[in-house]
């Protein structure tokens, strides 16, 4: 049976699992893994077959790049990261050399969801979810506005640029933390209010920032899973349950909201939902429309999430899928070679 190429662009390092998931697959398919990284050393790069160095590139170039690179692996199944709105704007180049890319086709859409202040005000208008009391604001004043409004209702603050990716730019608003105390602890996502307000007070207007009510419940990612058409096949509300532990469980009123966001906004393949709970009511925080850093938890379950979005993209039969128990989870370092006298311990590698 001739193997399946498949090609990871800049990934977090989790794509290791990922990797293996595909590769480990209950059908036996046979795959070839691909992997390209700026880090030649990546810790992704380690569960491909073939990895390459990637240039750093950007818009168009890049594109370019990965259908050269594409084009010249034979690649079948083509699951990107970086840069994913400027493969997606160009997935014809990638069908015209026979590569599937598993990315969302609906421009509009993958735009409006990487910008979450864009995808609040739509998840708003259709009404499928309940979203946080917030602001989007570019000023100072404006940010002050935003934060004594949500005060006002009776919120504890936090703020986060709209287009980012993981905890970057996330900042609680702290008015009785001690500089001190912090200067001699852990790193903490804790700023005052006047601390925010002089670094912001720097620029006459800076890039858009959604300053929010802070939600302090449990939070939930929804790992998902849809065909290629956007039809929902499986979901797993997955949570922190103490220090490393993760639990998987059966959230009802999580599970219609994962398919009530499949109905509304038919995203292919995985994504994730991020909720938080306010009390007992679950508010969006984010969806992001590929696989999550966790998602190789969330596969604990019994549900190959990964290799099963392939075996869409490469037109297989795929049953709607589910787990029977809440599933307690954790993980532990896994010790890997990554040179043997100066050799990669990746099989191969391409330039």
């Amino acid at each position: 049976m001739k193997k399946v190429n498949i090609y990871f662009n800049r990934w977090f390092s989790v794509a290791f699992h990922y990797m293996n998931l595909i590769r480990n697959n209950e059908d036996g398919i046979p795959f070839q893994i691909f992997a390209t990284h700026p880090d030649p050393q990546h810790m992704s790069l380690q569960g491909a077959d073939v990895a390459g160095t990637e240039p750093a590139l950007k818009g168009i170039e890049y594109v370019q790049f990965c259908v050269d690179f594409c084009r010249r692996n034979e690649i079948d199944i083509f699951i990107p990261r970086l840069h994913m709105l400027d493969i997606a704007l160009h997935a014809p180049m990638f069908d015209a050399i026979g590569t599937k890319v598993l990315v969302c086709r609906d421009l509009d859409l993958l735009e409006t969801i990487m910008d979450k202040g864009k995808f609040y005000e739509s998840v708003t208008d259709k009404g499928i979810m309940i979203i946080p009391d917030y602001h989007v604001v570019r000023t100072v004043e404006q940010f002050k506005v935003a934060y004594q409004d949500l005060v006002a209702k009776g919120h504890r603050v936090c703020f986060k640029p709209t287009e980012t990716e993981g905890g970057l730019g996330f900042r609680i608003i702290d008015n009785d933390r001690s500089p001190l105390q912090e200067l001699f602890g852990h790193v903490t996502p804790l700023i005052s209010f006047d601390e925010a307000y002089r670094i912001l007070s720097s620029e006459t207007f800076f890039p858009d920032l959604m300053v929010m009510e802070l939600l302090e419940g449990y939070e939930y990612s929804i790992d998902c899973l849809a065909d290629e058409n956007g039809k929902l096949l499986a979901a797993v509300p997955r949570r922190k349950a103490g220090g490393r532990l993760r639990l998987m469980e059966h959230i009802p009123e999580l599970e219609l909201i994962a398919s009530r966001v499949a109905e509304t906004y038919k995203i292919p393949f995985n994504f994730n939902i991020q909720m938080k709970y306010s009390g007992a009511t679950p508010k969006l925080l984010e969806i992001n429309p590929r696989m999550s850093g966790g998602l190789h938890i969330s596969c604990l379950s019994g549900i190959n999430f990964p290799y099963l979005a392939v075996k869409s993209a490469l037109g297989g039969e795929v049953q709607p899928a589910g787990f029977a128990d809440n599933v307690l989870a954790s993980h532990v370092e896994q010790p890997l070679i990554m040179r043997i006298n100066g050799e990669s311990a990746v099989h191969d590698t391409v330039n």
